[in-house]
């Protein structure tokens, strides 16, 4: 049994480096990733997936429920970063750096905060992973992602954790401690998806 770790597809924010806002739908882009992804994994086990419910998870996560046809839930605890009054901002505008250790988004989440959160998501992660009869799918966010790599899982030899996690990239992770990834970021799926290109690097 292992955890596959997804990051959601694509949206106009990530494309136009816009700090995103929950309702954030997936870009035309985003919507052919998911569908690349889905195909990816139709026959490889999964047995259930959990998804945060910002809206561009839940896009993401439903086109892979509709191949493997599996239980999906959302939980959200597994949401990107809450960056409150800054969300909608483009960073160009921003004049500041946004993932400064000490910044606090007014009427947002702290890094403490945020990190507290993603460790009760990953307690409720082990928990349907062990109850799993086959491969746990989460689908989730950029900071998420980076967060569990930083403080709960064990990368394979030689390889920092990504500054950047690309849209629908996959992580796989063996399903019992100590949690070694055996896949980082891996986006094999779009290899030849280059009739939309990628007009940015949004992180979240």
């Amino acid at each position: 049994m292992s955890i596959f770790l997804i990051r959601h597809g694509e949206t106009e924010g990530n494309a136009a480096r816009i700090v995103q806002r929950p309702e954030s739908p997936l870009s035309e882009r985003g919507a052919v990733q998911a569908e690349r992804l889905a195909r990816r994994l139709a026959r490889e086990g999964i047995a259930q997936i959990v998804s945060s419910d910002l809206a561009r998870a839940v896009t993401t996560a439903t086109r892979l429920h509709d191949v493997t046809r599996v239980p999906l839930a959302f939980d959200p605890l597994l949401q990107e970063r809450n960056f409150g009054d800054v969300r909608g901002t483009s960073y160009a505008d921003l004049g500041f750096d946004l993932f400064a250790p000490d910044y606090a988004p007014p009427n947002g989440e702290t890094w403490p905060a945020f990190h507290a959160r993603v460790d009760r998501a990953w307690a409720r992660i082990q928990e349907l992973a062990a109850a799993a009869r086959g491969h746990l799918a989460v689908v989730t966010h950029g900071l998420v992602c980076r967060s569990l790599a930083e403080r709960h899982l064990v990368l394979p030899d030689g390889e920092a954790v990504p500054l950047r996690w690309e849209n629908t990239s996959l992580t796989i992770v063996d399903g019992r401690a100590p949690w070694r990834v055996r896949l980082l970021n891996c986006i094999a799926h779009l290899d030849d998806l280059d009739v939309l290109p990628l007009r940015g690097s949004g992180v979240v």
